[in-house]
């Protein structure tokens, strides 16, 4: 168990965990509460059931990892397992969206953008896998 909250005392993954959890925390209100130009939870929801073929009770447990994921790596705690879920269901979203449009971002509005963004993302996340949440943690105050 205490693998879970060992951490590597870095400066590091603060940073990585900070840009993640402000990331997912914008991204996931505009999945869930159609903030900031997104459409919500229910279009969401049928989306990835319609065009993904995602079962709405993954795609919802996809929603709570990644708005409840976003706060939890906030403070750092349970850090590896909600980077985890995170890197699943980023990975997820480039493979069933991205994969096949090429590497870079979209270039104009409406054209299918690439795996960069997600890319990067994905690889973040399972930095804090193997890392953990660094220091000023709660991960790295249970650890001690």
């Amino acid at each position: 168990m205490t693998w879970i909250f060992d951490t590597t005392p870095s400066y590091a993954f603060l940073l990585l965990r900070l840009g993640l959890a402000v990331t997912f925390f914008f991204h996931s209100t505009q999945h869930i509460f159609g903030w900031f130009g997104g459409r919500g939870v229910k279009a969401h929801l049928a989306n990835w059931r319609d065009k993904y073929a995602i079962p709405v009770p993954i795609g919802a447990l996809g929603l709570f990892i990644e708005f409840f994921g976003s706060f939890a790596l906030l403070i750092g705690f349970l850090t590896r397992p909600f980077a985890l879920g995170l890197a699943v269901f980023i990975a997820t979203a480039m493979f069933k969206s991205h994969w096949g449009h090429g590497f870079f971002l979209a270039r104009r509005p409406g054209e299918a953008s690439g795996i960069e963004y997600t890319l990067a993302l994905f690889l973040m996340a399972m930095a804090l896998v193997i890392g953990g949440g660094g220091v000023f943690s709660v991960d790295r105050l249970l650890s001690r």
